[in-house]
Parts: C-alpha cells; structure tokens; sequence
C-alpha cells in the first residue's frame, strides 16, 4: 500500500509533464523536480512578483496540481473573489528564511482573502513596506485598516483544497492560522466540514499566522539521506 501511494504522489502532472520526488519532512527535507506555481490565473495572483522571481514559489508536482484544481473550482462557487498564495519553497527544496518549515515542497502559505470598505473582494496588499503582506497585522475581529478578512471566502478555499487533495488520493496534514481567530472562521458556511476534516494546529505558532494561512500536504517521502 506503501509503494502504490508513492508511485500515486510521484505521477506525472498532466499539465507540467514533470514528477517531483519529495525527501524527508517539512521541516528537513529536499525536493527533486519541483515546479512553480503560476504566477497568476483568473481569481489569484502570487503575493510577490520579486518573489516569484527569485524562486520562493516552488512546489511538489501533485501540490501544484491540488492548488491549481482549487482555484479552478473556486471559479465557479466564488467567480468574484480574489486570491493570492504567499511563499511555498525553493525548487530543490531545504532551508528557506525565515521559515521553519516549506523544506520538502510541500507546504504553502496562502494569504487571507480580504473585503475592502464597500464589502469588495480585493487582494491582501503586499509589497517591502509591509514584508509583502506578511507583516499586516489584524485585530482579533479580523480588521486591518479598512480591510477585514473574509471568512467565507477563507472557509470555501480550504474546503476546496481539502476536495482536491482527495481528488487525487491524497491528503492536509496539517492548517496553522492563528487560534484567536478561528471561531470566526468554524461559524461559516463550511466551517462544520473544516472541523470534521482538517486538522488545524491548536498551539500558538511561533508566529502569528492571522495574515495567512499555512497549510502541508500529505505526501509520502522517500528517506531523507
């Protein structure tokens, strides 16, 4: 059963025609021929074009394909929503400051959907000032400036990632976003099948976690030598 998983987690990407090979853990880990995530697409866009430049923004082959088949989903249940990925990992995997973990290619960090002052869905505002989004810091109702965090939107990209993974025989390890925040987003629409289905850190992070949402995959690794 062990193999069959591996060779699953190993296919290769229709749309990329590359296999990635993961090694170790998130958190020790390498990465063979990882792939970029598209820089943008109809409801997303990367949190950095400089990031995406200078290779921060590299994945496992079969999360590349979950992320993408969320996005597409969320097309259709959210078409006027706007999304933005922050940082995934290098192409070969290991060390990528200031993360602890996105060793192995299998750990994104995705920013929280926003709503503007007119209750409009904008992208989460990022750019050096600010740590490209990383640094905004909202409140414990979910407020930044005139921005607030969409919930709803939040709730229904997870649930959609959670489809896709299991889409493709596979699986969410783990979500971290902040706890201060998080009965907010369980009092949504999907929050009853986040509850049942993904299993969110219930320790602080060691950072706060309220401007985006880190999420690892579960895809078996080879040994990491």
């Amino acid at each position: 059963m062990h193999r069959l998983l591996i060779c699953i987690a190993l296919a290769t990407s229709p749309g990329i025609g590359i296999a990635s090979t993961c090694y170790g853990t998130v958190a020790h880990g390498r990465l063979e021929e990882g792939v970029q995530l598209p820089k943008d697409g109809a409801n997303f866009v990367a949190y950095s074009s400089l990031g995406v430049q200078l290779g921060r923004t590299y994945v496992h082959s079969a999360v590349r394909e979950i992320v993408v088949d969320a996005y597409h989903a969320l097309e259709l249940s959210m078409p006027k929503t706007t999304f933005v990925y922050g940082e995934t990992g290098f192409a070969k995997g290991g060390q990528i400051r200031p993360h602890k973990t996105h060793q192995a290619g299998l750990s994104v960090d995705f920013m929280v959907p926003v709503l503007n002052a007119a209750g409009a869905s904008v992208p989460l505002p990022g750019n050096a000032a600010n740590k490209f989004g990383y640094g905004i810091e909202f409140d414990n109702a979910g407020k930044f400036k005139d921005l607030r965090i969409d919930y709803e939107a939040m709730a229904e990209h997870l649930y959609q990632l959670s489809r896709a993974a299991e889409s493709h025989k596979l699986g969410i390890t783990r979500v971290i976003f902040d706890p201060r925040l998080m009965p907010q987003l369980l009092s949504t629409n999907r929050g009853a099948y986040l509850h049942q289905h993904l299993h969110f850190m219930k320790e602080r992070p060691w950072i706060r976690h309220d401007e985006h949402y880190h999420m690892d995959f579960a895809i078996p690794c080879r040994p990491l030598r």
